[in-house]
């Protein structure tokens, strides 16, 4: 933790103590997730704590691959899956900001497949099938509350559908997905209520008819390059991909393991909810563009107010299905903001904002503490564990 500054991180490192964080405190989160390495429930981990931008602590610990027993690196790899919808997410909004598209446009606008949707009601066992009040907009996207859903959430009609077309397959190209997940009945009536679904799958394909471009395309030339964020992408080269983390063969506790997608091999589909891989650095840096309000290093991608209205809370008080949104939240655009100080069985400050991804990586951020911090795991059947674990520690280090 002694303070550095790298190139290849262009963010310069701080004393803890000098950022009103206890050393001691914060190499306590190194500390318990060693033990948990030592215990043998979690692969290996890089943890990455920064306030008042500078870095407080960037660390790894355990192995990068426990079936060959590598060392875990700060440089690795991680499937970072649905923290790639923050990303996506900002390259919607910069697309707005062009004057390309409005928030308020109806999907069907820009992805004609959309219109004329249906929504699915099931009564007594029997389904049929209803008009939209109105279509799902752009923001409806963004927020999740288009009426769609994920496959893997429960076992109604429409998620039965999903599930027998392979909705999460990565054979299709993004166009093939859009039409396909367009031509299924929706699950709710849009703007009725939050359901985390495919939405950011079908905003990776939004970006791509309304750029001209690639989804990759566009993140690396818009977001990824002016960001320096070069070693995230949705395939990894070969001379890379000795740095890949990889989960443990056998879930420690018993479970069936999660299949996880290959980072070696070029998906036909890009997809804009969950197929990106990163590492810390590039991560962080991508966070600190979010703690300048839409700024890195004089490089400025979104005004600051439009970072402000996407980390606003966009649910009003509408309800939301599962537990994936935790008591005293709201949601955004691209990511679940904290509503209440209280409430939530984890701290944090009214404004923090955050998400993770289904292999166990998790981020947050809290403009009132002008803190963000990010933990790489790849242990995603522990990561209901990991996650308010690191939250709790990281905030037991705060003193100011």
């Amino acid at each position: 933790m002694a303070p550095e500054m790298t190139e290849a991180s262009a963010l310069e490192f701080a004393a803890p103590s000098e950022l009103g964080l206890c050393p001691d405190r914060l190499q306590r989160v190194l500390d318990v997730l060693q033990s948990e390495v030592d215990c043998g429930r979690l692969p290996g981990a890089v943890a990455l704590v920064a306030r008042r931008g500078k870095l407080a602590l960037f660390e790894s610990v355990g192995q990068l691959d426990p079936t060959a027993g590598t060392v875990m690196q700060r440089d690795a790899i991680f499937r970072i899956y649905s923290m790639t919808k923050p990303l996506v997410s900002v390259a919607v909004m910069m697309l707005m900001e062009q004057g390309k598209l409005l928030l308020s446009d109806p999907v069907a606008k820009h992805l004609p497949e959309f219109a004329n949707q249906k929504v699915a009601v099931e009564r007594d066992g029997q389904v049929t099938l209803e008009d939209v009040i109105r279509p799902a907009t752009v923001q409806d996207l963004l927020r999740h509350t288009a009426g769609l859903t994920y496959e893997f959430l429960g076992s109604a009609a429409v998620q039965r559908q999903y599930a027998e077309l392979q909705m999460g397959s990565r054979e299709r190209s993004n166009s093939e997905f859009s039409r396909t997940l367009a031509a299924l009945p929706l699950m709710h009536q849009p703007g009725s209520v939050w359901e985390y679904s495919r939405a950011t799958d079908v905003l990776g394909r939004l970006v791509e008819v309304v750029s001209g471009q690639t989804l990759g395309g566009y993140l690396r030339e818009e977001i990824f390059a002016p960001l320096g964020m070069h070693e995230t992408g949705f395939v990894v080269a070969v001379a890379d991909q000795h740095r890949i983390a990889e989960p443990f063969a056998h879930d420690p506790d018993g479970g069936v393991p999660m299949r996880m997608l290959d980072p070696r091999r070029a998906m036909a589909m890009e997809s804009g909810g969950g197929g990106l891989l990163s590492t810390a650095m590039d991560y962080a840096r991508f966070l600190q563009f979010m703690r300048n309000r839409g700024e890195l290093l004089g490089t400025r991608l979104l005004g600051p107010h439009t970072v402000d209205f996407m980390t606003a809370d966009h649910l009003e008080g509408l309800p939301s299905t599962g537990d994936l949104l935790p008591p005293g939240h709201g949601f955004g655009l691209g990511f679940a903001v904290r509503m209440a100080t209280g409430v939530s069985p984890v701290p944090g400050s009214v404004g923090l904002y955050y998400w993770g991804g289904i292999a166990g990586t998790t981020f947050f951020v809290d403009p009132a503490q002008d803190l963000y911090a990010l933990l790489m795991i790849q242990a995603p059947m522990q990561r209901d564990y990991y996650r308010p674990l690191f939250r709790s520690l990281v905030y037991a280090a705060l003193l100011d």
